[in-house]
């Protein structure tokens, strides 16, 4: 996901970090705001959902 995010809007993002974290934690953060939290919706999200986001 974070491959084609990057090749494709690569020019419109300044940077990208990916945190390790425990307790099943996959989280998307988008200029400091939380946009996806695996914890939350109980899945992974779909690449289309984080891009509407950029």
């Amino acid at each position: 996901m974070a491959e084609e995010i990057l090749n494709e809007k690569k020019m419109d993002i300044s940077r990208c970090a990916i945190v390790p974290a425990d307790g099943g934690r996959f989280e998307v953060t988008v200029d400091g705001e939380l946009v996806f939290s695996k914890l939350e919706e109980g899945r992974f999200p779909e690449t289309d959902e984080i891009k509407a986001h950029l």
